[in-house]
């Protein structure tokens, strides 16, 4: 019988360069599996999870829709008390623009108004009872993100006293309201850590950084200016949250020391936000004006 014709083997794919242009070596490795050929690490390591990622698995939420639950779940309280607070007092927050909205469209009506607020926080609380499963919310995360953010209050407040190099009173967020009660105080401040942080962390710094970086992926793919783009926009973030302090009838007398103060403070709540997210953020602020106009 007649010998079948050899089969012709396809030629491999070419290889890519790297970055530099040139082409890998055919015994090229991984840096893990290098590590593991020189007893740097060992084999079974290599899947298993740092110390650090398991703490943010276990409190932190183990991917990104895991941390936006959290986030919401954490500053739903602070959304609340100060919505249901808020209307039994003559201010408001300067960046809240809802609770004069809502009750100009309910005419003016407070049992319309807080039976609205107590049905979105129903809704809001049967959401999180029906994905909490999936979600694997761990209650131990409630306490220390509070806990993380209470020790950033009292850090931010020091190291924004350190940079100013003249004594001076601390700078209230209630402005010429800073005598009041601690009824009024809580939710002042609860607001202030809401809606400041909406508006000046992620709307203003988020939503900017985010414009920028697509002007630049734009004009220029070099990843090497990411840094240099969000500090550039963090301060002038910052000034802009210091600056709004002394605007409108309720704004505080300007003076140098104060606007530094609270522009260190934006700059330390803008790492905050940008490394532990939205709620530690959130929390950071309203703790710390809590301190300053209540205790």
């Amino acid at each position: 019988m007649p010998s079948s014709p050899p089969k012709v083997l396809d030629a491999p794919p070419p290889r890519k360069a790297n970055v530099k242009g040139e082409m890998p070596g055919p015994l090229e490795k991984r840096p893990a599996r290098r590590a593991v050929e020189k007893g740097e690490a060992k084999d079974g390591e290599l899947a298993k999870p740092s110390k650090l990622q398991e703490l943010r698995r276990r409190f932190g939420g183990a991917d990104a829709g895991e941390r936006r639950l959290l986030d919401l779940v954490l500053t739903a309280p602070v959304f609340f008390v100060y919505h249901i607070g808020v209307v039994f007092l003559s201010v408001r927050n300067g960046v809240d623009p809802i609770t004069d909205q809502l009750l100009r469209l309910l005419h003016g009506s407070l049992a319309a108004y807080l039976g609205l607020t107590f049905a979105i926080a129903a809704v809001l609380a049967g959401f999180v009872w029906l994905t909490r499963a999936k979600a694997k919310l761990n209650p131990a995360a409630f306490a220390l993100r509070l806990g993380e953010a209470a020790i950033y209050a009292v850090l931010m407040c020091v190291v924004a006293k350190a940079a100013v190099t003249f004594q001076f009173s601390f700078p209230s967020g209630g402005g010429k309201g800073s005598g009041m009660g601690v009824f009024p105080a809580v939710v002042m401040s609860m607001g202030a850590g809401f809606y400041e942080e909406i508006a000046f962390r992620v709307l203003l710094f988020g939503g900017g950084v985010w414009v920028l970086d697509k002007l630049r992926v734009a004009r220029s793919p070099a990843p090497s200016t990411d840094v240099a783009i969000q500090v550039a926009w963090a301060i002038v973030a910052a000034l802009c949250f210091s600056a709004v302090h002394y605007v409108g009838s309720l704004g505080d007398k300007f003076t140098l020391s104060s606007f530094v103060f609270r522009l260190v403070c934006g700059l330390f709540l803008t790492l905050v936000f940008r490394l532990r997210g939205f709620a530690t953020a959130v929390w950071t602020h309203a703790l710390y004006d809590v301190g300053v106009m209540a205790l």
